[in-house]
């Protein structure tokens, strides 16, 4: 008869074994261990940063039989589901609402399991010790779910909130001109525009793929990944040693675009993949040309997907101006529980019209459709 389960926070990754933790993990690479021990290892992800791993496991004696990459969080940035405003409740009330637990991974609004366990029950032990975990700070929040995940939380006693992103749906396209016939005249006009301006801007592109990627290339991404931020006024929240220990520990998933004039780069965008999904993630560039980010980020992505048979692209983070360019919305998850309870009834009414509201962006969305109806010529 097999033991009882033993429940276990963890601050280092390195003590749960790489093989046990990618089992749970399924092949989704922004969930293996090592794309969290490198966030952890050069310096990302750490309490020094913000995000204290507190990963929760459950044991079946030395297996792994469940986990939750849980972190002690002292802000909310790197989140990209929003509660500024409820933190901001909070203080004006006296109240403190960091500490907070977040389950995540951390700078990435990727969709993909976050109870990650072996057996149903397991999950649901997790789950409930999560929530017993969370009373000793102000509230609990699991972040980029998929749905059936985000119920289950819900059943929980968890508060359920909706998000919108935008991902593109390779049907089976054979080039991008077959993908270009799907669309409406403006739209298809439009992408061939922006195409065009960055061709006459003498702008050639390589894909680099995996340990194709040398030193000096990810010298030169992170150095216009780090412009893009201070761009933006932000800082960075990656390093070169993170993104070089990804291209060591993590090679099969990697794609970069390096644009480049007259032999020179002048632009990177950095994605992850796998057989069914590709990952947008970070890109930059050394000076602004007309359209290159939509080809660099975008347009390049697209080939990829098509020429590799991938059948999704999930393009990142907010950006309507990607429904005009074949991207669709899909809504998105995420899970909170607040231990304050007059603050959890005002967050939950909050949510519901929040949640109204996101319905309604999603069906007008769906009426601007970029795609043609099917009788209408091209």
């Amino acid at each position: 008869m097999a033991g009882p389960l033993t429940l276990r926070v963890v601050e280092d990754l390195a003590q749960v074994p790489a093989r046990q933790w990618n089992a749970l993990a399924g092949g989704h690479p922004f969930l293996r261990h090592e794309f969290f021990s490198a966030l952890h290892e050069t310096g990302c992800a750490t309490g020094g940063t913000g995000w204290l791993p507190q990963f929760l496991t459950l044991w079946d004696g030395a297996e792994l039989r469940a986990a939750l990459p849980l972190y002690l969080k002292s802000h909310s940035y790197g989140e990209y589901v929003f509660d500024w405003a409820w933190a901001d409740a909070y203080h004006r009330h006296g109240l403190e609402y960091y500490p907070k637990l977040t389950a995540a991974v951390p700078f990435s609004p990727v969709t993909g399991a976050r109870v990650l366990a072996a057996t149903a029950d397991a999950r649901r032990q997790l789950v409930a010790a999560a929530l017993e975990l969370a009373r000793s700070v102000s509230s609990l929040h699991i972040l980029f779910p998929p749905e059936g995940e985000a119920r289950e939380l819900a059943a929980a006693g968890m508060m359920l909130r909706q998000g919108i992103q935008f991902h593109w749906v390779n049907p089976g396209y054979h080039t991008f001109d077959e993908f270009l016939a799907t669309l409406t005249h403006d739209k298809r006009k439009r992408i061939k525009q922006d195409r065009r301006k960055v061709r006459e801007a003498g702008i050639a592109f390589r894909w680099k793929l995996g340990r194709e990627i040398a030193a000096g290339d990810w010298r030169f991404f992170t150095r216009c990944y780090n412009l893009t931020y201070r761009a933006h006024l932000s800082s960075p929240y990656l390093n070169l040693a993170f993104f070089t220990r990804l291209g060591e520990c993590l090679p099969e998933h990697l794609l970069l675009v390096v644009a480049e004039r007259d032999g020179k780069p002048i632009a990177s965008a950095l994605n992850l993949f796998t057989q069914d999904a590709l990952y947008g993630r970070y890109w930059g560039a050394t000076g602004y040309v007309p359209c290159l980010h939509f080809e660099t980020c975008y347009y390049q992505a697209l080939e990829f997907c098509i020429a590799r048979g991938i059948r999704a692209f999930e393009g990142g983070a907010q950006g309507e101006h990607k429904l005009a360019r074949g991207f669709l919305p899909e809504v998105t998850w995420s899970a909170h529980w607040l231990r304050h309870p007059q603050f959890a009834d005002a967050v939950e009414k909050f949510l519901a019209r929040e949640a109204a509201g996101v319905a309604r962006h999603v069906d007008e969305l769906a009426e601007r459709s970029p795609f043609r109806a099917p009788a209408e010529d091209g």
